[in-house]
């Protein structure tokens, strides 16, 4: 929880709604707002949401310090630090990002691996019962499996790791911005996350390994952070650099572009997409550690590949680590070609933005059904197995047989599990194109309609049944309880409706049907995730074509813009219902027309310490606030050079944490007086002050210990980040965002004698527009 919480805001109500019912009320709109004109009512409390849905519960959640807490104990170890032990935390922090890159890159191949074998042998045991003729058997078999694979991986998220349900990249990005989501790096949810993707994909269900492996990336770099599960942490010295929010943050960041790189290969679009997508802070430092882990994790992948080229992964074979090769069709642009580019975008942002719009509806539907207990959740994963399993299998009998051409380069027709020529219910020549898109993995379900000079091999109606099917899976998928990813599903959906604009088009453009898909997938992903600059490359390293970047730039740009006419993208909208705080990085315009001094106004007035404070006033402000800082004011500081005494020093802020560890220490003084500095170092050590799982209601303090005094000088950040009461709100969003603040304080505008040194503070809760408007 941060400052205050005495209004609790329902997390899943729109921003736009609340803006415009508190417009309807004051009759005017907030961009117009005259500056001497406040938006907020002094008679109104600035509310806050300390409350978010992570994994199956609503939970408290808090802000991380990212920032440096330069108090006494920080700068005497700061200046104590010899050389070797810079080096040791320097090559410590590159060994980290190795680690996870070789981790990530090893699990992402054993995910691979059992996928693809469970999988196929499934798929070999469904042609078995075929050729036999067997079809209702073959549909018993193709179900139960399938219903048994969703079974083990909703038990498992369900009873053990909620929050390994989902994608994890929202929570991610939240965690990035500097909320604390708990629960959401253990190693429960790593090995949930893992089994349970495995069960998921090899069921069939629409969605992808890719959401999850960013995921599993993050996880993997926490627990190296921090030395392991919370409960069996590695208590070595080095490690203990890395016992804080920032470090964490960092390693963080190399385990989600990790992530990424391990599912689609792509080590320069893993970079980009935490740089774009998931990270709210960067440096050029950070940026050459998170390319340093991509690599790794595509040498790794790579070796894994030259032995399964050998036959040494059983069902493997050249697929599986995923990679949609069209680098043999031959790009040529012509002055008509940039028509039917410039419909795709235009029709990826709007399938984009509606799928969004669908999406947001139905997740609103699936939490109240969940909200219902366990059993619903399992029922609802099964339920949608079930249909997903029926619908696979029965729908390819609904194409016709086609014959197979003698000009085909691939055996025709095919009867293992990859390859675009499926005989499935067919007779000898001939082949189904509906079964070589359905009943296959899904991985193979791409690399098949990514497929290039493959004009005649795919029919019309079998590409409309192909794009309605995934377009209703791909709603109703997302948001049961096992692990998914998004990336899969968008690409299957927008390769779908890629190829049938490719028919629909004809002879009126030279472009390869294989090509129209990856590029409709492009922009419905833009449209959906609006992403431009990752996207790009990682399809670039996915089709291994670098002649396709004009025309994939041209596509991502036109669907982003379109999509963004609608609605925010998909990862805000989770973000949204989840409740997390999540801070933009564009400030909406009418918080110019407000001052952080209007805000600090409708908030409770702030509570300050004294730098040498009473015990039972310490207890007696931790047990009625749910503050997580607090001011340090002296009261008749002499003035260094003057001769008139009796100032007021504002000496920083000190968080909650650190007076409940120097409570629970018993750092009590007698009489009230100022400490030395080899007092506080011989009581605590910085690596002490990093830890904040202590509550004060853990603390026992005797009757006696209430009269005497803790000196919180050594304690205190000296150095906490202020602004002028003056100052625009869209000002302090900006610096609160990108220096990564948890708090700021606010000082006043008029120095002088009576005047508080100290206006308010702000925290995240208190900048975010849809807080500031109800």
């Amino acid at each position: 929880m941060e400052e205050d919480s005495n209004h609790l805001a329902n997390p899943e109500s729109p921003h736009s709604l609340e803006a415009e019912t508190y417009e309807e009320e004051e009759g005017r709109d907030p961009e117009s707002n005259s500056l001497r004109q406040p938006l907020l009512k002094r008679n109104r409390t600035l509310s806050s949401t300390p409350l978010a849905l992570v994994g199956a519960k609503v939970s408290h959640i808090e802000s991380l310090d990212y920032e440096i807490n330069e108090n006494d104990l920080f700068k005497h170890d700061w200046r104590r630090r010899s050389k070797v032990q810079v080096l040791q935390y320097i090559f410590l922090k590159w060994s980290l990002a190795f680690l996870v890159g070789l981790l990530t890159g090893l699990i992402a191949t054993l995910i691979n691996l059992a996928i693809e074998n469970i999988a196929g042998y499934k798929l070999l045991a469904i042609v078995g019962f075929i050729e036999e003729g067997r079809y209702i058997s073959g549909l018993i078999f193709f179900t139960g499996i399938n219903f048994f694979l969703t079974l083990i991986a909703a038990v498992l998220c369900v009873c053990f790791a909620p929050t390994a349900a989902g994608p994890g990249i929202p929570e991610i990005k939240a965690y990035l911005n500097g909320v604390d989501t708990p629960n959401m790096f253990g190693a429960t949810t790593l090995l949930v996350k893992i089994v349970g993707s495995i069960g998921a994909v090899s069921a069939g269900l629409d969605l992808g390994k890719e959401g999850p492996l960013v995921h599993i990336g993050s996880c993997i770099a926490s627990l190296l952070a921090q030395g392991g599960p919370d409960n069996y942490r590695i208590k070595w010295r080095w490690l203990r650099y890395f016992n804080n929010d920032r470090d964490r943050r960092d390693i963080i960041t190399c385990g989600s572009s990790s992530g990424v790189c391990a599912a689609f290969r792509a080590p320069v679009g893993g970079v980009l997409f935490a740089l774009e997508e998931v990270a709210t802070w960067w440096r050029s430092a950070l940026l050459w550690r998170t390319f340093f882990s991509t690599a790794v994790v595509v040498v790794v992948l790579r070796a894994f590949i030259e032995i399964c080229n050998s036959g040494k992964c059983g069902l493997f074979g050249t697929g599986g680590l995923i990679m949609f090769d069209v680098s043999d069709v031959k790009v040529s642009y012509q002055a008509m070609d940039v028509i039917p580019i410039i419909i795709i975008g235009i029709i990826g942002g709007l399938l984009g933005s509606l799928y969004n719009h669908v999406l947001h509806k139905v997740l609103r539907v699936y939490n109240l059904i969940n909200h219902k207990g366990k059993m619903h959740k399992l029922l609802l994963a099964l339920g949608v197995s079930l249909f997903t399993s029926v619908c696979q299998y029965c729908l390819p009998f609904l194409a016709q047989c086609r014959a197979c051409d003698p000009s085909f380069p691939e055996t025709c027709p095919t009867n293992d599990r990859s390859g675009n020529f499926k005989q499935f219910n067919c007779p000898d020549g001939y082949y189904n194109d509906l079964a070589t898109l359905l009943l296959t993995t899904n991985d193979d379900a791409v690399r098949n309609i990514f497929s290039t000079n493959t004009t005649n091999e795919f029919h019309v109606t079998s590409i409309l049944i192909f794009f309605a099917l995934y377009c209703i899976l791909g709603v109703i998928t997302f948001g049961i309880a096992v692990p998914s990813g998004l990336f899969l599903p968008i690409i299957l959906m927008g390769s779908g409706y890629g190829r049938l604009l490719s028919m629909a088009m004809g002879s009126y453009t030279n472009l390869d049907e294989g090509l129209f898909a990856v590029l409709g997938a492009a922009s419905l992903m833009a449209g959906s995730m609006r992403m431009t600059v990752s996207l790009c490359v990682i399809f670039l390293e996915l089709t291994n074509n670098l002649l396709l970047l004009p025309i994939t730039m041209i596509v991502l740009l036109i669907a982003k813009t379109v999509g963004d006419c609608f609605n925010p993208s998909i990862y805000e909208i989770i973000l949204e219902l989840k409740g997390l705080p999540f801070l933009d990085a564009n400030p909406e315009p009418w918080m110019r027309n407000l001052t952080v001094g209007e805000l600090a106004d409708v908030k409770p007035p702030v509570v300050t310490l004294c730098g040498v404070e009473k015990v039972s006033r310490i207890v007696d402000v931790l047990r009625n606030t749910t503050h997580n800082a607090f001011p340090i004011v002296d009261q008749g500081v002499p003035v260094p050079g003057m001769v008139a005494t009796g100032a007021t020093e504002l000496h920083g802020l000190i968080l909650r944490a650190h007076l409940v560890q120097a409570l629970k220490k018993k750092w009590f003084l007698p009489e009230k007086r100022r400490t030395e500095e080899w007092e506080v170092r011989e009581k605590f050590n910085w690596v002490e002050l990093a830890e904040r799982e202590l509550k004060i209601e853990q603390v026992a303090v005797t009757r006696d210990e209430m009269e005497m005094y803790v000196d919180l000088h050594p304690l205190t950040n000296t150095t906490p980040f202020t602004v002028v009461e003056s100052l625009s709100v869209a000002k302090a969003l900006v610096l609160f965002r990108q220096v990564g603040l948890r708090h700021l304080l606010i000082v006043p505008k008029y120095q002088g004698a009576g005047v508080a040194p100290v206006v308010g503070i702000l925290t995240r809760q208190d900048l975010r527009a849809y807080n500031i408007l109800s």
